[in-house]
């Protein structure tokens, strides 16, 4: 029965993630209910070997179909990933529960401006290009990529929002690039904790191939429905993001 329900969990969290990211929305609450006494960075290690997959298979899908700039996607994938170790190695040093009562206002900030914004993503005219685009993806990577392994929450759904909102990118191409970029983080992430033991591989890899199911269903409806339907799953997945993290940071 656990085993069914976590894996229920992560086909839906692989549709939505594949879409515009926000996976780990709905998978790491569902961890923590079915394992309530289990060290959270087992159930966060779960988390990693099971969504890996499916970003991995949606950057795939997409790139089929989408124009990747893999001449600014690719280093920054890299700058993500060195990233993510770095914020990995830094949690195990310090707490980031300061970062908790911060997040959705951050995320309300990224909300309200999408709306407001209702041009925002809906062409894809890319600002920048050669050194400069790959500058500024680095920046992204590094960044986000930091903020994913010392923290995580809404990683996804930044990398969109940054991609659209800096590099002028429309929502369905800055979806694939934020695709890319997500599998590098959390394969640093994935790899410390593998590498710590806090991964149970026998979770990880049935609730991967659910995973993937679900990745190649959301990738499939947005390549689609195109960018105007992926900004409207940007902003749900958002506002269930703040409605999340301001419960957890000011209720729970």
């Amino acid at each position: 029965m656990e085993l069914m329900i976590v894996t229920v969990a992560s086909l839906l969290a692989g549709f939505v993630d594949a879409i515009v990211g926000g996976g780990g929305l709905i998978l790491v609450p569902a961890l923590f209910a079915v394992f309530p006494t289990t060290h959270p960075a087992t159930l966060f290690g779960v988390n990693k070997g099971a969504s890996i997959w499916g970003t991995a298979v949606a950057t795939a899908q997409y790139a089929r179909r989408v124009d990747m700039r893999w001449a600014a996607l690719l280093p920054a994938a890299l700058a993500g990933f060195a990233g993510s170790l770095g914020g990995a190695w830094l949690v195990t040093v310090i707490d980031p529960g300061f970062l908790r009562k911060a997040l959705p206002f951050i995320l309300l900030a990224v909300l309200l401006y999408t709306l407001v914004k209702k041009e925002l993503g809906r062409h894809h005219t890319p600002r920048f290009s050669g050194h400069a685009e790959t500058a500024a993806a680095c920046c992204i990577g590094l960044v986000l990529g930091f903020y994913d392994g010392f923290f995580g929450p809404g990683t996804g759904s930044f990398f969109v929002f940054l991609f659209v909102r800096w590099l002028g990118y429309d929502f369905l191409n800055a979806s694939a690039s934020a695709k890319l970029l997500n599998t590098a983080t959390n394969l640093a992430a994935l790899a410390l904790f593998a590498y710590k033991g806090h991964v149970w591989w026998h979770f990880a890899l049935t609730m991967a191939v659910a995973n993937v199911v679900g990745s190649l269903l959301g990738t499939r409806l947005a390549l689609k429905h195109g960018a105007g339907f992926v900004r409207i799953v940007f902003i749900g997945v958002v506002s269930l993001l703040i409605l999340k993290t301001g419960f957890d940071a000011f209720l729970k």
